[in-house]
């Protein structure tokens, strides 16, 4: 039996960074909901300055979360692709 090292090498380096890359994506799009949440709390007790933070937060969660899961959809028809 012949071990391909190199291969080896590479598949674990590329999933490595995939995994790195999802969860920094997924990490940013909780952060962007976090600030939501103190955007909507700052309006309520009215400390809160003029502008569209909260909206622009939540499309950037939104954006962050469609990334995630374009990626575990890519990755699951790589893995039933025949």
């Amino acid at each position: 039996m012949h071990i391909k090292w190199n291969a080896l090498a590479q598949t674990a380096g590329v999933s490595f960074g995939v995994t790195v890359a999802v969860v920094t994506v997924f990490a940013l799009g909780i952060l962007a909901l976090s600030r939501r949440e103190a955007a909507l709390t700052a309006r309520e007790d009215g400390t809160a300055q003029a502008g569209g933070g909260g909206r622009l937060a939540l499309a950037g969660a939104y954006a962050c979360f469609a990334v995630c899961a374009a990626a575990v959809i890519y990755g699951l028809v790589l893995i039933a692709a025949p």
